[in-house]
């Protein structure tokens, strides 16, 4: 399935070049949203959700009241409310970067396991329900931790999944991830705005970091992102809005302003755009916690 396909939406993830993982534990009503996919790994604890429709690739299956499933770097994946009656669902989301456990590491014999989980990966992992079951308090859990006892935790809970039995692959087929890893000037373009969406960020001056004149800059932006810029930087402010709605005691003009929005009518009407729903209506339909790394 090709990642330009113009009904897949990538995601922009809150994730910086400084962290490790990023975790979301989250109650919700009700899953909505859009067929998806980026860079970073991503791994999804799900209870409380029968019916629900999982896809993941190529694969559409619905799922039942437990699960833990493993989504590569640049695969597409959603979770769809299709027949879920549920009214308090709990989603526990652990994303990181597809290079934190680097080739020199992943190549050691010890590593072994955690580097063929990763390869598997590309097509999407869904483990058994004894091993979502074994694991699910240690999950549950680790967003109450603190500093190394989160990051070791987290590694583990990673190792003793890659050893897990009855693991089964969900896609039958792979996706070639955008030429993001292979692209110096898309990285560049990509933790910058991560560091300033905050900041009023002209088209001149993007364009002057990566050496391009505007007109050639923005056919690259479109290219390998599908989008113009301004949708490209929009799409990144909206991504971050939506954490903050969920995370924090903060009015709905504080944080719109807080993202780089100096116009709240335009920050609702994009954000409705992008998340099918105002921000008002987001915000009461999540409740949980965000815990970086």
């Amino acid at each position: 399935m090709s990642s330009m396909e113009p009904n897949i939406h990538r995601e922009i993830t809150p994730l910086t070049s400084q962290d490790c993982f990023l975790v979301f534990d989250r109650t919700k009503t009700f899953f909505d949203f859009p067929l998806h996919f980026h860079p970073a790994i991503e791994l999804n604890f799900i209870s409380n959700a029968k019916n629900v429709r999982r896809v993941v690739g190529d694969s559409m299956e619905e799922i039942g009241d437990l699960e833990l499933v493993l989504v590569g770097s640049g695969l597409s994946h959603t979770w769809e409310q299709h027949n879920c009656t549920s009214k308090k669902i709990r989603e526990i989301t652990i994303q990181f970067h597809n290079d934190l456990f680097s080739k020199d590491l992943l190549g050691k014999s010890i590593m072994k396991p955690l580097k063929d989980m990763f390869d598997r990966s590309a097509h999407g992992i869904l483990f058994s329900e004894e091993t979502t079951r074994n694991i699910a308090s240690r999950i549950k859990r680790v967003s109450k931790l603190a500093s190394i006892d989160y990051f070791l935790e987290l590694q583990s809970i990673f190792y003793d999944l890659a050893i897990s039995r009855n693991q089964r692959l969900l896609s039958t087929s792979t996706v070639r991830l955008e030429d993001f890893e292979n692209s110096d000037r898309l990285k560049s373009l990509y933790y910058f705005i991560q560091d300033n969406y905050t900041n009023k960020i002209t088209l001149t001056e993007v364009s002057s970091l990566l050496n391009m004149s505007t007109v050639s800059f923005n056919r690259f932006i479109k290219k390998h992102t599908g989008r113009t810029f301004v949708e490209y930087l929009n799409a990144v402010r909206v991504g971050y809005a939506s954490q903050m709605l969920v995370e924090k005691d903060l009015g709905i003009s504080e944080i719109a302003f807080e993202c780089g929005f100096n116009n709240i009518a335009h920050f609702n009407r994009l954000f409705k755009k992008c998340k099918g729903v105002t921000p008002s209506i987001y915000k009461e339909n999540f409740s949980g916690i965000k815990k970086v790394l």
